[in-house]
C-alpha cells in the first residue's frame, strides 16, 4: 500500500492508501466536511483531488449521490454501432468510477469508522481486508460496496434448484442471474457421470447443484482466493463436503471427469475491478483456456458444458463463427445446445443505450464433446 500524506489543522499526517481494485493513490487530497459544496466537490473530483471526508456519514452518502447526478448528466447516449456503444459506456462507467471514488473516508486500528452517525463497519471491513494493520484510507464507494457484500453474505440468494441459499464474498460473482443456474439444473447428465470439475466455480452453486443431481464427485477450481473461500463455506452449508472438493487457484484440476461445466465471462473486455472479473473476460482469455484444454481433460465419451450469453454477439464484441471455429480449433464438436432468455431487469430497461442488444440476449448451454 503507498502512503497518502495531506495536511490537517496544521498538522502533516499521513495514511495506507488501499484499493481492491488496484486504483492508484491520488497525488492530491484535502479534508472535506459538511460545508463542502456538491459543485466544489465534483469538480475538485474531476480535476483529479481525493477529499477526505471528516463531517458527517449520512452527508457524505448524500455527496456522493449528487457528484454522481452531476456525472451522470453528461453520460453518452447510443453510438453509431453496438460495439461503439459499449465502447462508450465502458468509458463513462470508468470516468464515473474515478470520480466517485475521489470522496475518501479512514478507517482507525480496529476498521472503525469515526464520522458522526457512522454505522459499524468492522466486521463487514475485517471480512474484507482482513485483521487491521492500522489506519488507512479507502473509497466511500468501496467502504460502501463492503458494506453491500455483508448484507448479501448474511441473507443469501435465494436458488430455487437448490432449494436452500448460496452466501457470496465480496468480490465473488453473485448468482442473482439464475437463468444459467436453471440451465445446469435441467439439462441431462451425461450416461456417466462419477466425476464433475466445476471451472471457475466463484460462489459454487453449480458443483453444488451437480452434485444434488447425484454426479458422484465434483471438483470445483477458481483463481481466485476470495471465491475459493467462498465456495468452501457454501459448500459446507449445504453440507456437500464428501462429494465436492474445492481446489486452486488453477483452471482444471489434476485428472479427467466425466462432465467439465464452465461459465466464463461473457463479454471480452478489461475487468476495471475485482467483481466485474465474473462479467468481463480480456481477449476471452479463460473461455479459450477452457476449450484449449477440454480434450486433455474429459474421459472418453465425456462432455463438456459451456454455459455463455451471446450478448457479446449483439455488442458486436464476438461473431457466432469466431466462437464456433474457437470450438473446432480445439478439436471439440457441439451435440447440442439448450437456451434460455435473460430475465434480469436491464434487459426490460428501455432507457439503456444498450438495450435493444440486452433485450435480445440468449444465454446457452453448449455440450461439447471431442471430436
Amino acid at each position: 500500500m503507498s502512503t497518502m500524506t495531506w495536511t490537517e489543522a496544521d498538522t502533516v499526517r499521513s495514511a495506507p492508501w488501499h484499493s481492491e481494485s488496484a486504483t492508484p493513490a491520488p497525488t492530491r487530497i484535502v479534508v472535506a466536511d459538511d460545508r463542502m459544496t456538491a459543485e466544489t466537490a465534483y469538480r475538485l473530483a474531476c480535476e483529479g483531488t481525493a477529499l477526505l471526508w471528516r463531517g458527517d456519514y449520512h452527508n457524505a452518502r448524500q455527496l456522493l449521490q449528487a457528484m454522481s447526478r452531476r456525472v451522470d448528466r453528461k453520460a453518452p447516449g447510443p453510438g453509431d454501432s453496438p460495439a461503439e456503444s459499449f465502447r462508450l459506456q465502458r468509458r463513462a462507467r470508468n470516468h464515473r468510477a474515478r470520480v466517485l471514488g475521489k470522496l475518501l473516508v479512514q478507517l482507525e486500528d480496529d476498521h472503525a469508522l469515526a464520522l458522526r452517525r457512522a454505522p459499524d463497519v468492522r466486521k463487514a471491513c475485517a471480512d474484507v481486508y482482513g485483521p487491521s494493520r492500522g489506519p488507512m484510507l479507502i473509497a466511500l464507494t468501496e467502504l460502501l460496496g463492503v458494506l453491500g457484500a455483508a448484507q448479501w453474505r448474511e441473507k443469501g440468494v435465494r436458488i430455487a434448484s437448490l432449494d436452500a441459499s448460496i452466501y457470496p464474498h465480496y468480490g465473488v460473482f453473485s448468482p442473482i442471474r439464475g437463468e444459467y443456474v436453471d440451465l445446469v439444473a435441467r439439462t441431462p447428465l451425461p450416461t456417466a457421470h462419477r466425476t464433475a470439475f466445476d471451472l471457475g466455480t466463484g460462489t459454487g452453486v453449480l458443483a453444488a447443484v451437480l452434485a444434488r443431481r447425484g454426479v458422484g464427485h465434483l471438483v470445483g477450481t477458481d483463481d481466485s482466493p476470495r471465491a475459493l473461500a467462498c465456495a468452501r463455506e457454501n459448500i459446507e452449508r449445504l453440507d456437500l463436503t464428501t462429494s465436492v472438493d474445492i481446489v486452486g487457484p488453477a483452471l482444471f484440476p489434476e485428472g479427467r471427469a466425466d462432465l467439465i461445466v464452465c461459465n466464463p465471462p461473457w463479454l471480452p473486455a478489461r475487468p476495471t475491478s475485482a467483481i466485474e472479473h465474473g462479467v468481463y473476460d480480456r481477449d476471452s482469455a479463460m473461455l479459450r483456456g477452457f476449450l484449449a484444454g477440454l480434450a486433455d481433460h474429459l474421459e472418453p465419451d465425456g462432455e463438456g458444458w459451456l454455459i455463455l450469453s451471446d450478448l457479446a454477439e449483439h455488442l458486436g464484441l464476438r461473431t457466432r463463427d469466431d466462437l464456433l471455429a474457437l470450438v473446432d480449433s480445439a478439436g471439440l464438436r457441439v451435440i447440442d445446445k439448450a437456451d434460455t432468455a435473460p430475465r434480469h431487469p436491464r434487459a426490460q430497461d428501455a432507457t439503456d443505450p444498450l438495450h435493444v442488444a440486452r433485450a435480445a440476449e440468449v444465454t446457452s448451454l453448449w455440450r461439447l464433446a471431442v471430436d
